[in-house]
């Protein structure tokens, strides 16, 4: 497993080492060893989250309070462009992102700590979006930050307007979701 760090503190691209022959190809997707030893110590995963979409759909930037979720997320079929973004005040990152190409065919993985926001853009015609999670889902808790919000300038690699959900699209801006 290749290990590569962001430029957000803890935020990793996890690349695995796949083994491929005329049959087709073969890696370890998840090794709890290996992870843990990627972040620097033991992390329980409680959920697994499967999400499919469609091309230019994007979702997010979603983050719980009270309960915040690290994410462990990969694709399996199609191609996103993934963003974390520090919502953690103490930072010295606050208010950064960054964004990773994840697909079926690059196998990679994008580990996004506890305290950060998570969206997604479709890519390709649709997409297989898989990831595990520190803590469980809580609706009470989920908040959203816009996709759009000026203060962070996401370079969202649009090449059409986005396809947003009704929640999505009322969402805050960093500046108000550290006020609540």
């Amino acid at each position: 497993m290749n290990v590569t760090p962001t430029a957000i503190d803890g935020v990793l691209i996890l690349t695995p080492r796949v083994y491929e022959d005329a049959r087709g190809h073969f890696f370890e997707s998840f090794n709890q060893r290996v992870f843990e030893a990627a972040v620097g110590g033991p992390v329980t995963f409680v959920q697994d989250n499967h999400s499919f979409s469609h091309r230019h759909v994007l979702r997010g930037l979603h983050y719980q309070v009270e309960q915040p979720q690290g994410k462990l997320v990969r694709v399996v079929k199609g191609t996103v462009f993934d963003v974390a973004v520090d919502i953690r005040p103490e930072s010295a990152t606050f208010g950064r992102w960054v964004g990773v190409e994840l697909s079926a065919e690059n196998h990679r993985q994008l580990w996004v700590p506890p305290g950060l926001a998570h969206g997604f853009l479709v890519l390709s015609d649709a997409a297989e979006f898989l990831y595990k999670t520190t803590d469980y889902y809580a609706p009470d808790c989920e908040r959203c930050i816009l996709w759009n919000d000026p203060t962070l300038a996401i370079d969202w690699p649009l090449t059409a307007p986005p396809v947003i959900s009704a929640k999505d699209a009322q969402g805050a801006t960093l500046a108000e979701s550290v006020r609540r």
